[in-house]
């Protein structure tokens, strides 16, 4: 463990307490704002190098890399094709509330409708609270957009990903410099083993990302784990279905075309894909929360879906909420 680990200070806000995410040994703390003097730690315990390469901690242990491996290649095939991305920075300091290359503006639309209702309906009930910037771990950050949005609105965002690459990944925060005095930290790690220590952070907000979880029950308990007492979690733009069937014809739907548009299934994780009632209710009675719901406005033609689905014999649509409760311990 290196002196500056050992050294930095948290009171003054400005490190991060580090466990290793292989064998939960501490780390020591790092610097949000100087992570270029502190390249690499080591634990003692099992010997996991934690390396940062331009500026990104690479925070996955071989085993869970290799776990992850399929799907992250695969992910990146179908983002690329997608058309994400851009070389242009005001592209990613546009986003969520235009899409500059016009390739992805519906989905973007919904975006920032989720993050209005975020900013205006729930992030307020924290800020209350808090005399001091929020500590929040961005789960599923992308290409940071949310943690820039974040950092303007003065809380102390650490953004977390798979995925590194420079135009969908944690490598496109490099964008933000123009209008950050200090880039947040980010870190590849996955959400059910992130390198933090133990109830360090006043919010852990899952961005289009809690479905990715193989397990909800370890992915929310290492959330958990990760908040201060009356901290708060978030779930904001996972699919929600009324019936666990609509869920399981929404995957074999998805899969049937991904085989057709891309030669593979995209199942490279056995993720589970989306919310139901009975999903929320087990997460609240396993962790003691109590869920609060926020239901954005994204307009006419999305609040007809389902009868539109009724009327022609389909699956009911997905629902997109912003589901949040303070957590207790």
């Amino acid at each position: 463990m290196s002196t500056l680990a050992h050294n930095l200070d948290l009171a003054d806000g400005n490190a991060i307490a580090l466990r290793c995410p292989r064998c939960a040994r501490e780390l020591g703390n790092v610097d949000r704002t100087a992570n270029a003097l502190e390249p690499e730690l080591q634990c003692d315990a099992c010997f996991f190098r934690m390396q940062q390469v331009d500026g990104i901690w690479h925070a996955l242990s071989p085993e869970r890399e290799r776990h992850f491996a399929r799907f992250m290649t695969e992910y990146q095939i179908v983002r690329t094709s997608e058309g994400r991305g851009s070389e242009d920075s005001a592209f990613y300091l546009a986003l969520p509330y235009n899409d500059l290359s016009g390739r992805n503006a519906a989905q973007w639309n919904v975006r920032a409708r989720s993050f209005r209702s975020l900013e205006q309906e729930v992030l307020p009930l924290l800020e209350m609270n808090s005399l001091q910037p929020l500590d929040i771990v961005d789960i599923g950050a992308g290409n940071c957009w949310l943690s820039y949005r974040l950092a303007i609105r003065g809380h102390r965002p650490v953004a977390v990903d798979l995925i590194t690459n420079n135009t969908d990944g944690l490598g496109a925060a490099i964008h933000y410099r123009q209008k950050l005095p200090d880039l947040f930290p980010r870190f590849q790690t996955d959400a059910d083993s992130m390198p933090f220590a133990s109830a360090q952070f006043d919010c852990v907000i899952f961005n289009a990302s809690f479905h990715y979880s193989e397990d909800y029950v370890a992915t929310m308990a290492e959330a958990v784990r990760c908040l201060r007492n009356e901290g708060m979690v978030i779930i904001a733009d996972t699919a929600w279905y009324s019936r666990e069937e609509s869920g399981e014809q929404m995957i074999a739907e998805r899969q049937q075309m991904f085989n057709s548009r891309y030669g593979f299934p995209s199942n490279g994780l056995k993720s589970l894909e989306y919310l139901t009632d009975s999903r929320l209710d087990r997460l609240a009675q396993l962790f003691n929360l109590n869920w609060q719901i926020v239901t954005p406005y994204y307009g006419i033609r999305w609040a007809l879906r389902p009868w539109v689905a009724r009327l022609h014999g389909r699956r009911e649509p997905s629902q997109f909420r912003i589901y949040f409760s303070e957590v207790r311990k």
